[in-house]
């Protein structure tokens, strides 16, 4: 058999396996159980034989012999050696961070990750490796940093906590205010945010509001026509038994607009000739209601009749802007019938 020089090791050994492989009691290459390594490729081995057992790589031998021999019988002497992974270190803490493993046996793996407003310097996993060390060291988290925040023209920040340098960190916040008579346009509050940037900042400028107008019914405080500066006010008042609805007071806004104007509602008047009512609480003859009218948005009550049951019962009804809407159930009596009848009034009778 011919062999070039580089494959006479291998030749020599296909050799040798096949005159062993002839004989009886021969032991055939061990099977033996994961992680633990045999060196070489021989298939077939004579009686008294022996193998030296080692341990794969990041693995640690524990429990038993390093060798085995073969037996007469064709036989492995058995060994209980096992192969353990090796194990790293604990990983120091990682402030203002999370780790996330399960083990740190070897081929464990570490994920690193910063909390917001934090950036991770470093990698961001380790591997355990096979000689029991990690592949990276713990990396840092540094918090994200803002320079100090942009000042309005005609303005100023207030920051919450004192400042030290030309930089801010993450979360720190401020307000802005305006030098009179300049009004704030934008957000007051402000903040060093996660992407190393100030939010929005806001503008300062002079805010003002054209003269108001008056109510129909009504007046005003003021009656200068001139342009009036933010936060200025105007009240408002109703004339005779008109009634104002909102508020009694606009204030210019920093939009340039005056706040919603008030309205001067209508009273109403009670078109009954004779029956009982109740208002403000008080039983009382129509006649006795002077003037025969009420203010918007007050109650009154009437009385209607219950046929069926022959007993009264009182309905209210509300003054809208001067529309008062009478129940449809109630019916009036004349005025001599009033006076003869009065007791059989639906508001006289027993009540429901």
């Amino acid at each position: 058999m011919e062999c070039k020089s580089s494959l006479i090791l291998l030749c020599l050994s296909v050799i040798f396996t096949e005159v062993i492989s002839t004989q009886d009691n021969v032991c055939s290459r061990p099977q033996l159980s994961d992680n633990i390594q045999l060196e070489g490729l021989q298939r077939y081995f004579r009686p008294g034989a022996e193998l030296a057992l080692s341990c794969k790589q990041g693995f640690t031998p524990i429990s038993g012999p390093l060798r085995i021999v073969c037996a007469a019988s064709g036989q492995w002497t058995s060994t209980k050696l096992k192969c353990i992974p090796k194990r790293c270190p604990y990983p120091d803490d990682l402030t203002n961070g999370e780790m996330y493993y399960e083990d740190v046996v070897y081929q464990s793996t570490i994920n690193y990750t910063c909390n917001e407003g934090y950036t991770l310097n470093g990698e961001r996993s380790a591997v355990c490796l096979a000689n029991g060390t990690w592949s990276t060291p713990v990396p840092e988290c540094t918090v994200v940093t803002c320079g100090l925040a942009p000042i309005p023209l005609n303005g100023l920040i207030i920051y919450d906590r004192r400042i030290r340098g030309n930089s801010t960190e993450f979360g720190v916040q401020g307000t802005y205010k305006c030098r009179p008579p300049f009004v704030l346009i934008g957000e007051a509050r402000a903040e060093c945010t996660v992407s190393g940037n100030w939010t929005k900042t806001p503008k300062c400028q002079v805010v003002t509001c054209p003269p108001p107008e008056n109510i129909d019914r009504g007046y005003m405080s003021v009656d200068e026509e001139r342009e009036y500066d933010y936060m200025e006010t105007v009240k408002y008042g109703c004339h005779g038994d008109y009634v104002l609805e909102g508020s009694s007071e606009i204030v210019c806004q920093q939009n340039g607009n005056w706040s919603d104007k008030p309205s001067c509602k209508a009273p109403c008047s009670v078109d009954i000739r004779g029956a009982r009512i109740i208002y403000r609480g008080r039983k009382m003859w129509i006649r006795d209601l002077n003037p025969k009218k009420v203010l918007h948005n007050e109650i009154i009550s009437v009385f209607c009749k219950d046929k069926t049951r022959k007993c009264g019962y009182a309905v209210p009804t509300q003054c809208i802007d001067g529309q008062l809407r009478i129940p449809d159930c109630f019916e009036e009596s004349s005025a001599f019938g009033h006076i003869l009848h009065s007791s059989s009034l639906p508001s006289e009778i027993q009540q429901c």
